[in-house]
């Protein structure tokens, strides 16, 4: 595909979008490549990067193999998400911090959208694809109740933890960071990050590095063989995600994190009123309802000005 250098901007600019959402619990990456058309590029791309492309970097082809494997797609996209986790983790930090109930609503009109844009690309529905549907609600609404694991801190649970987590990272609706913490990873890998751990952060990138590249696969044969199908799951995926995303919340669980400090790790969705009793915090009911809204309507303009620059 001939793409000119405003199009490659515009992927960095993705690339940023699917950051930001990977740096936030719950909300996924692939969920923004989807809405934004570059899911199933992304994919395919990833999915090249196989014995064969291998193969010609070793021989030293190496025009060859950045055609193969798309490469400057990829890196487009894998620039945009490093610049935005880079840049904009501490700012939604922030926000999460003392403005949880705003942010968790605009994410919640976000998700809500983004599953109503993907059920749209579903161009048969019929009973499979319905059941297909209900399915993914099971298995994301399962994931976001399961109660987190006791860390296993084995180099081979290591490794399978890197592949698990980078699977679910380009699942619309499943967040990676969430399924380290149900694995009970999550605390132990931000330490390993932290402390420069070596030998813990090779093992689980290179079991995320042949977790995407087998999953990519497995993805990109079912979106073509199988597309209504799988389309349909992974909308499924974002409604039952939506448990996770819920403003108000009850914490259940906490953990004393590497700093000292208390960190929820498990909660419960309670109603608004409910939120005002038992924290003795505002439920901040007029904006948690705007800012829904706000991300609502935000896919749709996306989806609109992602036409017109198609034209």
């Amino acid at each position: 595909m001939n793409r000119s250098t405003k199009d490659y901007l515009l992927l960095v600019l993705k690339g940023m979008g699917m950051g930001a959402a990977d740096v936030v619990p719950g909300v996924s990456g692939g969920t923004i490549a989807f809405i934004t058309g570059i899911y199933e590029e992304l994919i395919n791309s990833i999915k090249s990067i196989n014995l064969k492309a291998v193969k010609l970097f070793f021989t030293g082809q190496f025009a060859e193999f950045w055609k193969a494997i798309n490469g400057t797609f990829l890196v487009s996209v894998v620039a945009g998400i490093g610049i935005s986790i880079f840049s904009l983790a501490k700012g939604l930090e922030y926000l999460l911090t003392h403005y949880p109930i705003l942010v968790w609503s605009f994410f919640f009109g976000l998700i809500v959208a983004s599953a109503i844009y993907v059920a749209r690309a579903i161009k048969t529905w019929n009973a499979g694809t319905i059941i297909s549907g209900l399915i993914g609600i099971a298995v994301a609404f399962a994931i976001t109740v399961i109660s987190p694991a006791e860390a296993n801190t084995a180099y081979w649970f290591v490794f399978v933890s890197g592949m698990i987590a980078i699977c679910a990272m380009i699942l619309p609706g499943i967040s990676g960071s969430f399924i380290l913490v149900l694995l009970g990873m999550y605390k132990f890998i931000l330490g390993a990050v932290g402390d420069m751990n070596i030998a813990v952060l090779l093992t689980f990138m290179a079991g995320a590095a042949i977790g995407i590249i087998s999953f990519s696969n497995v993805l990109s044969w079912l979106l073509k063989k199988y597309h209504n199908l799988t389309i349909a799951m992974l909308a499924g995926f974002m409604v039952g995600s939506l448990n996770k995303v819920w403003p108000w919340k009850e914490v259940t669980e906490t953990i004393i994190d590497r700093h000292g400090e208390l960190k929820p790790i498990a909660e419960r969705n309670i109603l608004p009123g409910t939120y005002e009793q038992i924290t003795g915090h505002e439920a901040w009911m007029l904006g948690a309802i705007a800012l829904a809204v706000v991300g609502f309507v935000l896919i749709f303009v996306v989806e609109g000005i992602g036409n017109k620059l198609k034209k």
